[in-house]
C-alpha cells in the first residue's frame, strides 16, 4: 500500500466534540458554507441518507444522489436545492463503472464522498460474481466505487470520504477465509457484521493510502434509526434491539456523517471510527455485547486494513490508482 512518511495515526478516543446523541444534522452544520463544493452520497434519498442529502444542500453543496430506482429518489429529493439523481447499483459492478464515468467526464473535483448505501440481514443472496450481498453491496461496491472516482476526489485538494459502518460489527469481524459463505453455514447477522467491520476498516487503510493526495477518511456509526434496513428483522429482532439500543430519528443518525464530512475540528485527523458526532472509544471484545457504544478492535486494526484492502482488490479485480 502507498506510505506517506509524514502520515500520522489519529488516535481513536473522544475529542469532546461539544455535540452528542441527540445532535442533529442542521446543528453540526450551522455555519458551515459548502457553496461550490460537490457531494456524493450513495443511497442519500431515504432515511439518514437523505437527512444528509438535505444538510448538505442546504449549507451550500451540489449533492449527486445515486440510486437504483431514479423515480423513488427523485421523488424523495424533490425541493431540495442543487440535488441530482443518478442510476447506480452497488452489487452491479458495470452499473458502478458506469456511474463513474458519467461523474468523471464531467472534470469536477469530488470534495465528499458518503458511502451510506447499505443492506442489512437478508436472506442468502449472491451477486453475479458469487459473492454474498452484504459484503459485495456495503463494502466491495464501495470500494470499487472509491476507486474509480479517485481522481475527482484527488482533484479536490482536501475531500473527504465517509465510510458507514454500525454497531453491528459486534457480530462479527472480516472472515478473510470464507468472506462469501462458500464453506460455511450463512447467518445474516454475521455477514453484516462482517460487512460494517469491512466498512470500518476500509476507512483506516483509504485515510493511510489517501493522505498524500489529501483525501481523508472517516468510518460513520450513526446510531440506531428506523428506517428502510429493518425490513429483514423480525419482530423478536426488532424487540431486542429496542432494548438494547435508545433509537435516534433520521436527523441525528445524519449528524455523525454530516459532521465527518465538514467539521473543521477533524480538520488533519482521520482514519477512525465515529459516533454521536465524536470520535468513539475502543471497547474490549468481552464486553461489546452488553455495551453500544464504541468501536471493536477487530474493526479498526490496521493490519486487518491492509489484509482487506489487498483481499478486496483482489476480489473486484481492480487496483487503486498510484
Amino acid at each position: 500500500m502507498h506510505e506517506n512518511s509524514a502520515y500520522k495515526v489519529t488516535a481513536q478516543e473522544l475529542i469532546s466534540s461539544g455535540f452528542g446523541k441527540e445532535t442533529t444534522a442542521q446543528e453540526v452544520i450551522a455555519g458551515v458554507d459548502l457553496t461550490g463544493k460537490v457531494a456524493i452520497v450513495t443511497g442519500g434519498y431515504s432515511g439518514v441518507g437523505l437527512e444528509t442529502t438535505r444538510a448538505l444542500a442546504n449549507a451550500g453543496a451540489s449533492v449527486v444522489v445515486p440510486a437504483r430506482s431514479l423515480q423513488a429518489a427523485s421523488t424523495a429529493v424533490a425541493g431540495i436545492p442543487r440535488v441530482e439523481v443518478e442510476e447506480l447499483d452497488l452489487i452491479n459492478p458495470a452499473s458502478i463503472d458506469s456511474f463513474a464515468e458519467r461523474f468523471l467526464a464531467q472534470d469536477k473535483p469530488l470534495h465528499i464522498l458518503i458511502n451510506n448505501a447499505g443492506i442489512m440481514s437478508p436472506p442468502l443472496t449472491r451477486d453475479s460474481r458469487g459473492y454474498e450481498s452484504q459484503f459485495a453491496t456495503n463494502h466491495l461496491g464501495h470500494f470499487q466505487l472509491t476507486a474509480r472516482l479517485w481522481p475527482a476526489l484527488k482533484r479536490a485538494n482536501g475531500a473527504r470520504v465517509v465510510s458507514l459502518s454500525s454497531s453491528g460489527i459486534r457480530f462479527g469481524g472480516v472472515d478473510f477465509d470464507d468472506p462469501n459463505y462458500e464453506r460455511h453455514e450463512y447467518n445474516k447477522q454475521q455477514a453484516y457484521g462482517q460487512s460494517k467491520s469491512a466498512t470500518s476498516l476500509f476507512a483506516v487503510a483509504l485515510d493511510r493510502w489517501g493522505y498524500a493526495d489529501g483525501v481523508r477518511a472517516f468510518a460513520v456509526h450513526p446510531g440506531a434509526v428506523m428506517s428502510n434496513l429493518i425490513r429483514y428483522m423480525s419482530e423478536d429482532e426488532l424487540s431486542t434491539a429496542k432494548t438494547f439500543f435508545k433509537f435516534k430519528t433520521a436527523v441525528q443518525g445524519a449528524a455523525t456523517s454530516v459532521w465527518c464530512a465538514t467539521s473543521r475540528q477533524l480538520d488533519g485527523l482521520g482514519g477512525v471510527y465515529c459516533e454521536n458526532v465524536d470520535i468513539a472509544n475502543i471497547v474490549e471484545a468481552n464486553d461489546a455485547a452488553e455495551i453500544p457504544d464504541g468501536v471493536c478492535t477487530w474493526a479498526i486494526d490496521p493490519i486487518l486494513a491492509e489484509r482487506l484492502w489487498q483481499l478486496s482488490e483482489g476480489l473486484i479485480g481492480l487496483k487503486f490508482p498510484r
